[in-house]
């Protein structure tokens, strides 16, 4: 990383200690300069501590310039050795109460160093620094201990931590990749499995129900029976209506293409107005609201109201005799909200037809709403009744449904 585009600090509890680690290490430097000797050279009294404190701020910005701050600590570590050797008394005093010959800061620099350097470059300085600290040329057990533990054991330590956090690091991100592509095959399974049943339902049921379709448009043309004829082409039509929603069906559970968006108008065999024109026939007293443009919402969505809306009048019918229903339909840029209330009923249902259904009615509604990505609820209403809804989106949020369905855009 470019050191002009380097932060000063990691965080800002990394700047904190930074500077109270410079701080105190000057202020340790002060003290034995007042308790010791002084410098006796050419310089003046003050030379060493003013390198040492001058050593100890650089500290501050190692993580800014790492590699002029460790050039900077080593080449004060060569003069004090030059000083020792050519010049005593000039940088470091005669007496030194510190046992260290180098800077009193290099092992944090060198501690910290690892962080923000590639390995090669802190052995190397390290390196260096603990020849000049340990003065192999002339051991002594007054220098040479202690000048290896203030440089070569901190780097090494540092550099260890250092490896077992990258170690740490690298196991959680393999963890976590093996995480997710175990998710991804878990959703590769479900998308095959729903190719398979699309591929069954298309090649069995909807086999089955193009047979029905055109045994019924037969029988409708033959027959001389005014009555069978129109039973005829009841049948042909929910027929050819079940083969539509089928094929849509079928192409959500292959992620597929949603046909374009239509308009329910009150002919449409999927507008739920003619659901509430039956349930007027059979003596219900249904309401219509309505409120929003049906186009705003894609084919299968539409249907998904349409089943509920049936499925909610079908069993206000069946478990509640003399209720009225309301049914309530509202488009928005959003999507739908579905809602069909009834009040309480006014007689007990008939046994018969009451358990002539399967039970999974309400079951069913849900995973359809679900299938589509909507939210499904239904529960009793005040005053006895019951009540079905759901929010619905505008279009089924498939991988290819935003790309092929024009409803679908600007949504």
């Amino acid at each position: 990383m470019d050191s002009t585009r380097r932060p000063l600090w990691p965080s800002r509890s990394d700047g904190y200690w930074l500077v109270l680690a410079a701080l105190v290490f000057a202020g340790m430097n002060t003290l034995l300069h007042l308790l010791g000797d002084r410098t006796s050279g050419a310089w003046g009294p003050a030379a060493g501590l003013v390198l040492q404190i001058t050593c100890d701020l650089t500290l501050v910005l190692l993580f800014r310039f790492p590699g002029p701050v460790c050039a900077f600590v080593t080449a004060a570590a060569f003069a004090m050795l030059a000083s020792d050797t050519f010049a005593p008394g000039l940088l470091v005093p005669l007496h030194p109460l510190a046992l260290t010959t180098v800077p009193t800061i290099t092992p944090v620099i060198l501690s910290q160093a690892a962080r923000v350097l590639d390995k090669r470059t802190v052995l190397w300085v390290a390196g260096i620094l603990a020849v000049i600290a340990a003065r192999p040329w002339t051991p002594s057990w007054a220098t040479t201990p202690f000048g290896l533990l203030s440089t070569a054991l901190p780097a090494l330590a540092s550099l260890y931590f250092e490896a077992r956090k990258q170690l740490l690091q690298s196991l959680r991100d393999r963890a976590e990749r093996a995480e997710r592509e175990q998710h991804l095959l878990a959703e590769q399974a479900r998308a095959a499995e729903r190719r398979r049943l699309a591929g069954e339902m298309h090649d069995v049921v909807t086999h089955r129900l193009s047979l029905m379709v055109l045994h019924a448009g037969a029988l409708g043309v033959t027959s001389a029976d005014p009555a069978v004829r129109t039973a005829a082409e009841d049948i042909r039509r929910e027929g050819a209506l079940a083969l539509d929603e089928l094929r849509d069906l079928v192409g959500v559970l292959r992620n597929g293409v949603e046909p374009g968006p239509r308009t329910l108008s009150p002919e449409a065999p999927g507008d739920p107005a003619r659901l509430v024109e039956e349930s007027r026939s059979v003596g219900v007293a249904t309401d219509l609201a309505v409120d929003g443009d049906p186009a705003q919402v894609s084919p299968t969505v539409a249907r998904t109201a349409y089943r509920l809306v049936q499925e909610a009048l079908t069993n206000v019918r069946k478990h509640a005799p003399g209720a009225s229903a309301t049914v309530s339909l509202r488009y928005h840029p959003g999507g739908l909200d579905v809602s069909v209330a009834s009040t309480a009923a006014a007689r007990p249902p008939d046994p018969a037809l009451a358990g002539s259904g399967s039970g999974a009615g309400l079951a069913g509604l849900r995973q359809r709403v679900e299938l589509v990505g909507g939210r499904f609820d239904a529960g009793p209403a005040p005053g006895g009744g019951f009540r079905v809804g759901a929010i619905l989106p505008a279009y089924v949020p498939t991988a290819e449904g935003t790309h092929c369905d024009p409803g679908a855009r600007g949504r």
